[in-house]
């Protein structure tokens, strides 16, 4: 049997993936697992011991709907006996119509509950989590939700890049304060104390993860905390993050992709929740939920620009203090 599993996007929802392809290959250790990725998400899976073939989809060549079509009809000649959409969205649709083979795709939110959560008529409470969700679409091939054992691959040569950084890294804090959207940032000010109280409790200088565009942030949030924190931002690959996290004592993030990367490589994690729905996901003894509960929370589907109500409370409120307590409540000592 050959299957095409398609996840287009982001870091996280592909990484979310994995625990399927862990199931399908215990259930059947014969398959053929194809995985569909965008081409600059491709190192959120590669490396995956789930999956057979790793397809990219490359923007440039592929889209546009001619491009599309004639991309499925490629990926056609493979006769899969099962495609699973797992993006659900419209060129992951143009492409699964155009292969021809048995389509199934997720339960996704209704489009009625969506426009009510975006015009703030009601809150944002979600069906399911998003593993439970992917799950729902394999029925057909009798799988059973097994948990979010997430797995998120790297190489040697990524450790290597660590040691070539001449910084101590090993049972080190980090703290990753990017996301996606602003409402889903903790406050710099917040991660600068917090980098104080870890440096002053475990006497090393917490290290800050991110991309490039984040550099400015983490370095003022270096600022904010008196230089008790080294920034990294831009300056490691996603490949090279996740094996810095393997080594980490714990991860501190916001609801972002490190979240993921983290929990794929068994680093224990303690991930802020504001505006977001928490429970999109499972929780267990190596990842603890900070969540204040406003009454106001969750307002948004994946976080905005600016605060609905404009005070940022589910934010603003939360104290480094008060997330420290958590961390040495849950085993951070």
């Amino acid at each position: 049997m050959r299957v095409l599993i398609i996840r287009l996007s982001s870091i996280g929802d592909v990484i979310l993936t994995t625990p399927v392809l862990k199931e399908l290959k215990k259930k059947y250790p014969n398959i053929v697992i194809d995985f569909l990725v965008m081409e600059n998400f491709k190192d959120s899976i590669s490396g995956c011991p789930y999956i057979d073939n790793l397809i990219l989809f490359n923007k440039k060549k592929h889209d546009g709907l001619k491009n599309m079509i004639a991309f499925g009809k490629e990926l056609k000649k493979n006769n899969y006996d099962y495609v699973f959409d797992l993006h659900s969205k419209v060129r992951s649709k143009i492409i699964s119509s155009t292969i021809g083979s048995k389509v199934y795709t997720y339960k996704k939110r209704g489009f009625l509950k969506t426009i009510l959560v975006k015009t703030k008529a009601i809150k944002y409470k979600v069906d399911n989590t998003i593993i439970k969700n992917y799950f729902g679409a394999f029925k057909v091939l009798g799988l059973e939700y097994n948990g979010e054992d997430l797995t998120f691959g790297f190489e040697k040569k990524d450790v290597e890049k660590l040691e070539a950084l001449c910084l101590e890294y090993e049972n080190v804090p980090m703290i990753a304060p990017g996301a996606s959207k602003e409402t889903k940032k903790w406050t710099k000010e917040g991660f600068a104390e917090l980098s104080k109280l870890l440096y002053n409790k475990y006497g090393k200088k917490p290290i800050i993860i991110g991309s490039g565009a984040e550099y400015e942030m983490c370095e003022k949030i270096k600022e904010l905390s008196g230089g008790l924190a080294i920034n990294l931002a831009g300056k490691l690959n996603l490949k090279e993050s996740g094996a810095l996290l393997s080594k980490a004592k714990f991860l501190v993030t916001n609801d972002s992709g490190p979240f993921h990367i983290a929990r794929g490589v068994k680093c224990p994690t303690f991930v802020i929740f504001g505006p977001t729905s928490p429970e999109m996901f499972e929780y267990d003894e190596n990842n603890r939920l900070i969540y204040l509960n406003e009454a106001c929370s969750p307002c948004s589907l994946h976080g905005d620009k600016t605060c609905p109500q404009k005070h940022f409370n589910c934010m603003r409120k939360l104290s480094a203090a008060r997330v420290m307590e958590i961390i040495e409540k849950m085993g951070g000592s």
